[in-house]
């Protein structure tokens, strides 16, 4: 499948264009390369890296969806290799 393709299937981006223009702007990574044309082709057990809202990124594909559908089903698509999940904000 499209990287683009998935990467919106998959909830990362709210539109394929916006998931396209991040591929092309080099922000998103394939198995550890640079990737930057969106028609590059993923598939199960590839690992994405990504900067997604000030963070970064690192999921390994488990599926290619058939289509985009709730957040429940987009997350059976990935596994999120992040070893600490952002801390909640604190006021101190």
């Amino acid at each position: 499948m499209r990287l683009d393709k998935w990467l919106w299937q998959a909830r990362f981006f709210k539109a394929r264009g916006d998931a396209a223009d991040a591929v092309q702007a080099g922000g998103v990574r394939l198995n550890g390369q640079a990737v930057m044309k969106a028609g590059h082709v993923v598939g199960p057990g590839d690992v994405l890296t990504f900067s997604q809202g000030g963070r970064v990124r690192v999921v390994r594909v488990l599926e290619i969806g058939i289509r985009r559908g709730p957040a429940s089903e987009a997350q059976t698509l990935y596994l999120d290799l992040d070893a600490h999940p952002p801390a909640p904000d604190r006021l101190e």
